[in-house]
């Protein structure tokens, strides 16, 4: 069973992380019940490293004028929905 430390923090078991989608840097919301807490997952893609990000900007510098890509797949690409992600 695990224990609250000093900070307030508890690991919440892996099992039950890999189960619920739960990742680190992933974006929670606690809410409080008669019966105990409740913990949800807002977000739960993990965050690109600011090194991920720099070579995101990097390979797309200059795609403005590349008329073979559309704007969809333009932003598809700053917003991170296609670069490896499940």
């Amino acid at each position: 069973m695990p224990r609250m430390n000093a900070r307030g923090q508890v690991t919440i078991p892996a099992d039950i992380r890999e189960r619920l989608g739960f990742h680190p840097g992933a974006e929670v919301e606690f809410a409080a019940h008669n019966d105990g807490i409740y913990v949800r997952v807002i977000d739960s893609r993990p965050r690109p490293t600011w090194e991920e990000a720099r070579a995101r900007v990097e390979s797309v510098r200059g795609s403005a004028t590349n008329k073979s890509m559309t704007t969809d797949e333009i932003m598809r690409m700053f917003r991170g929905d296609d670069w490896g992600r499940d």
